[in-house]
């Protein structure tokens, strides 16, 4: 089971476990959550036991109405056959289409996870209205033109989709996992221009007394494949996150948000798993009281066999991963030298070293890093290849951060295919 520490040094799964006890005293509020999620969830505290056994141990990945529309209708940009693969309402990143980019990920390249289909919404009428029992003096609204005012702040980080690398369950560890079948590409690095979100709740007064808070996204409302509709996306964070690295970002690359990233105004929760950077960002609550959403009980936690039944506390940060900018089952020729590339990336430390294998893991040697490496950003890296018999292989990148973990050869399964961490097994052939 993952463990990750707030901002103020208390584990996750402690402040889960108070959120729950609050909620149970009717001191938390769980808007469009079902009770029998919040009955599992309360298992963990121990109460409600005999009714959270009868619950599965995962609902499994909802689909939106939206499901059947091509990423063409809920998507605004191009999306080329060589840069992207089309997963329903969603586009994935081909890293081999990432070779000839830089360190950032063009806007033409940056993969796109829509729940349902991107909103088409208009700056000059666009507000971001905070609200809720944790402000001082009621709500208050600000236009795009109140934050571009504001103090701003900038900083490269990647977004990363909790479920990045899923169908690596399957066809490396022949384990079933539901969701969006997401190779590798399902993240994107830029660096983000905006307001720190503790400026903004500052100004808006927010008391001593909130706990939570909770961004909603202005895209349509998801609806699950049985008909419920779960409201507009939203997931909550501990104060004491958003009072930290949280931005409002209203720029990508030096240029205003695309429509895809979240245009006018996206929050970026930086090294979180991507549903916390919530897109298109409408509203902001600021509770006194613990949050729960679909996002952070149903979604977002980690089910499977060696969990228990109520899931781990909700996903934080994302993991430790590499790829190789290198088409997947690809023929490179014998008998000459290939510059083999890559990337690699961690949420909690940066990279300090790639080893690579070329052999199927029965020799490794180290890569040289091209990049400077930090936290939350990826680092590009390269080796020389020569390979001299013809026939299959298989390549294996293995990261390690500062924190010294290195990447595992297997991940422990889940049953919703999230934080994927082990080394790749990238098959190629020798002609």
């Amino acid at each position: 089971m993952i463990s990750t520490e707030t901002s103020d040094g208390s584990s996750e799964e402690e402040y889960d476990r108070r959120r729950r006890a609050q909620w149970l005293a009717g001191e938390a509020r769980a808007d469009g959550v079902a009770r029998r999620d919040m009955l599992r969830l309360l298992a963990a505290a121990g109460v409600a036991a005999g009714a959270a056994t009868a619950l599965p141990m995962t609902l499994g990945a909802p689909r939106a109405q939206a499901a059947a529309a091509t990423a063409t209708a809920a998507i605004v940009k191009p999306l080329p056959e060589d840069r992207f693969t089309i997963r329903g309402t969603n586009a994935e990143t081909k890293f081999d289409a990432l070779a000839q980019t830089g360190h950032l990920t063009p806007a033409s390249h940056f993969f796109v996870r829509n729940h349902t289909a991107t909103p088409r919404l208009d700056a000059k009428t666009w507000t971001l209205r905070i609200w809720g029992d944790g402000l001082r003096g009621g709500e208050r609204e600000f236009t795009l033109a109140d934050l571009i005012r504001l103090p701003s702040t900038s900083r490269t980080a990647f977004v990363e989709c909790a479920g990045n690398g899923r169908s690596l369950f399957t066809t490396q560890q022949g384990q079933s996992a539901s969701g969006t079948a997401w190779t590798l590409g399902a993240i994107g690095n830029a660096h983000w221009r905006g307001v720190r979100l503790s400026e903004v709740l500052r100004r808006a007064g927010v008391s001593r007394h909130a706990v939570d808070v909770m961004p909603s996204g202005l895209d349509a409302d998801y609806v699950t494949d049985d008909g419920t509709n779960l409201g507009r996306v939203r997931r909550p964070l501990p104060l004491s996150k958003a009072m930290d690295d949280v931005i409002l970002a209203y720029e990508m690359n030096g240029a205003p948000l695309p429509a895809d990233h979240g245009y006018p105004v996206r929050v970026l929760v930086p090294a979180w798993v991507g549903i916390a950077s919530i897109k298109w960002v409408g509203d902001i609550e600021v509770s006194s009281k613990p949050l729960f959403s679909p996002w952070n009980t149903q979604f977002y936690r980690l089910f499977g066999e060696t969990y228990p039944p109520e899931g781990s506390a909700p996903l934080t940060h994302q993991t430790l991963k590499s790829a190789f900018e290198l088409p997947w089952n690809a023929s490179v020729d014998a008998a000459t030298t290939h510059h083999l590339t890559g990337r690699s990336w961690s949420a909690t430390g940066a990279i300090t070293r790639v080893d690579i294998s070329t052999d199927e893991g029965a020799t490794w040697h180290r890569a040289r890093l091209k990049d400077t490496p930090h936290r939350a950003t990826w680092t590009r890296w390269t080796t020389p290849w020569h390979p001299r018999t013809p026939g299959p292989t298989t390549l294996l990148a293995r990261a390690t951060d500062t924190t010294g973990r290195t990447q595992p050869e297997t991940t422990v399964h889940n049953t919703q295919g999230y934080l994927f961490d082990a080394v790749v097994r990238h098959a190629v052939t020798v002609v």
